[in-house]
This record gives structure tokens, sequence and C-alpha cells, in this order.
């Protein structure tokens, strides 16, 4: 619970007020809080104020100077130092057990060791980047980055311990903590809707909320055959219409497609346009989508829906994936069964000579080519957004690492 006001008594009396209610709450719902177990925390610029006194029931709520949520300590000052080296301190301790296994003429190889601090060590350092990222900044706090990053760099390039750091994380191939600190700060802010540099007002792609998607009792079970030769695809030809449907990323230029065929031939056929920097995952995703509306529209009650793609069949199918397009899909056949219309699921084989799944592929390409109108999907992708981000701040370390590198020289 947060507060805020500009006396100890403003603060103090909002509190009070809120946690007399949650006392009663608790009353009538028969639970108990500890209030002995819960502490407060004061946060200010001020260098002279008054301390709120805090109250739940008859019990005082002791005040700290510091509190530890999920995992991140923050201080009454905001300035992480605790955090930070807690958080260096377990990483160091993973470089001590590294260093006795790897010496410069023995020992792991210097992969195993980048693997090490990259899927160990960075996570550990890098928890809850974006709340302290501006910490990164302060002098003492990148002195304690170093200490654990200059033996990492070290022991990837077999240097000398007199190398330098600059030295070392150039010919290591990594980032400086503090910038890595920055690029995961600021792939949170993306994720959360905030513009990126060089795309102008385009959102990045987001999952979609726990309370948008369906109630649980709603979920139906998806499964999709896996056809594998024309004999397959053939043999399961029941249904009134068969979609087939293709993405393709051709010139750096995307394109997505879907063919519909009643019988031996092709009745209509649909073109769509995506941006440069979306995937060739995300336009398979959006051609299903597209097809499981235009099922919603059609009058016939049985469909096959036929792709290539066993990624985007699987991310339709599990439940647990909230991808927009896989959530929209999902609901598309959800409506789909109520309006009584048998939807079959189907993967094929790509490039195997499939007329359908060929005439889809031929779409796709056409789409991607020959399209000139606004982008039917524009959203960018999470991996074009890592792409750009880490482009950015690797561009600033080449640049501290030239400026430092001619400091020297000088």
């Amino acid at each position: 619970m947060m507060f805020d006001g500009n006396t100890a008594l403003d603060i103090e009396r909002e509190a009070n007020t809120a946690l007399t209610y949650i006392e009663q709450w608790g009353a009538k719902n028969k639970l108990r809080f500890a209030p002995h177990k819960t502490c407060a925390m004061v946060m200010t610029r001020k260098l002279k104020y008054d301390n709120p006194r805090l109250k739940m029931g008859s019990v005082d709520i002791a005040l700290s100077k510091q509190v530890k949520i999920l995992g991140l300590h923050i201080d009454s000052k905001l300035t992480f130092n605790e955090h930070v080296g807690k958080q260096t301190a377990k990483a160091l301790d993973i470089f001590k057990q590294v260093s006795r296994a790897a010496k410069i003429n023995w020992g792991l190889h210097p992969e195993v060791v980048r693997q090490i601090y990259v899927a160990a060590v960075e996570p550990i350092i890098l928890y809850a980047a974006s709340a302290w990222a501006p910490a990164a900044d302060k002098i003492g706090v990148q002195k304690l980055l170093n200490s654990v990053q200059r033996g990492f760099a070290q022991k990837l390039c077999k240097s000398y311990r007199t190398v330098s750091l600059h030295s070392a994380l150039t010919l290591a191939g990594i980032l400086p903590l503090d910038l890595r600190i920055q690029e995961a700060a600021a792939l949170y802010e993306t994720k959360r809707g905030s513009p990126l540099p060089g795309l102008g007002d385009r959102e990045t792609e987001s999952k979609v909320g726990f309370a948008e998607t369906p109630h649980p009792a709603l979920h139906m079970d998806i499964i999709f055959e896996r056809l594998e030769d024309q004999s397959l695809v053939d043999r399961h030809n029941v249904q009134e219409v068969r979609i087939f449907t293709d993405g393709s990323k051709i010139e750096g230029k995307v394109g997505a497609a879907l063919s519909v065929w009643k019988g031996e031939s092709e009745v209509r056929n649909q073109k769509f346009s995506l941006s440069a920097y979306c995937t060739v995952y995300q336009a398979e995703l959006l051609a299903i989508c597209r097809a499981t509306g235009g099922i919603l529209k059609g009058r016939e009650r049985s469909y096959g829906l036929y792709s290539d793609s066993m990624a985007a069949l699987e991310t339709v199918a599990n439940h647990s994936s909230l991808h927009p397009l896989a959530v929209e899909s999902r609901e598309n056949l959800r409506k789909a069964l109520t309006q009584g219309k048998d939807v079959s699921l189907y993967w094929i084989k790509a490039h195997a000579g499939l007329q359908g799944n060929e005439r889809a592929d031929e779409l796709a390409k056409e789409a991607a080519l020959a399209l000139k109108r606004k982008p039917d999907y524009d959203k960018c992708p999470v991996s074009f957004a890592k792409r750009s981000i880490r482009n950015h701040w690797g561009r600033r370390a080449r640049a501290y690492a030239l400026r430092t590198s001619k400091t020297k020289t000088l």
C-alpha cells in the first residue's frame, strides 16, 4: 500500500483510515492480519520531516529504512545500493567457483564461461532492472558492476589480469553491465507500450491481458492433425470448404494469404500486407486469424483449415499462449462452434507439391511483393524491439570504448 501527502499528518490520517478498513474487512471475513510483521517506510527528499504514527488496531506498525518486495531491496532514499550490493555479491560467488575451473591453459572452455555468464550471472544482476535502472548511472554502482564483469571478461578472452576492463569487454564481445541494465529497462518500457525509437507511434506487439481472455470454462479443446502427403490430404478432404493459409517474407517484405477451395477448384482468395519489420510467424498467425474470421461469415457447415506452420498451429491450440492473433483465432473457433459449424485444423508439409498449399504460398509471395497499401498488421514484434534496442546500446558501447581508447592513447 502506498500513500502520499504534504505532511506526515496527512499520510498518517490516510493510512490509518485504510488500515482500519482492512482490519474490519478481515474481521468480517474471518481473516486475521499480523500487524507486528508489517513494516512501513517513509520516502522523501526532505532533510527534516516527521514520521507518521501508524497503527492497525492497537498495534503500532514499525518504520523501516528498507523493505524487500519480491526480491527487490528498496531503501528510503531510493539509492538501491543495498540491492546492487547483494546482487553483485551473488554474482561474485559464482565467479569464484568459475575461476577455480577456468584457467589460462586448461579448464572450462571460454564458450562455457560465456554461457554461464549469460544464463546465470546477467539474470541475477538484471533482476528488476526496470525499477532501479537510473541508479546504474552512479559511479559507486558502476564500480560494483565492474567488479563482477571484469573477471568474467578476462576469463572469456583469456587475458592477463592487468588488461583494462574496457579492453577485456571489447575482446570478449559483451556489453558493459550498466548499458545492459539500461537496455533491459528500455525493453520493459517498450513492452508496456512506450514508443520504440525510429518507429514513430507504432506499438509493440504485447500479450493479451488475462482479464481480456475468455473464462477457462469456455475453453474448447483445439487439436490439429499432421498430413504429410497428398494421399493423406485427399483422405481428409470431406469438408465443404477447405482454406489454405501461408505467410512469406521475401526481399525484406512480408505478406500473408489464404486460398479458399470447394471441391477441386479455388473459389476465392485474400492477400494481406504486413510491415517490413514483422516476422513470417506473425504472417502465418494473421492468415489463420483471418481464415477463422471468414469461417464465421460463411454459410457452409464444415470447414478444413490447412497451414504449413507447425509453430502457428501450436500457438493457436495452446490456451496458455496470449498472443493477440492466437487469442482472436481461438475466439473465432469458439464462436464457430456455437454456430453449429465443424472446423478441422491440419498441418501440411511445405513445398511438397500439395496444390492448395502451393497456391497459398504463391499468393503470400505476391502479397509481400506487390501490395502497395497500408499494412493490414503493423504491430512490432518483441524480437525486433530487442534487436533495435540492442543495436542502440551496442553503438553506445562501441562509441564509449573508442573514446576510452583514444583518451588512453593521448
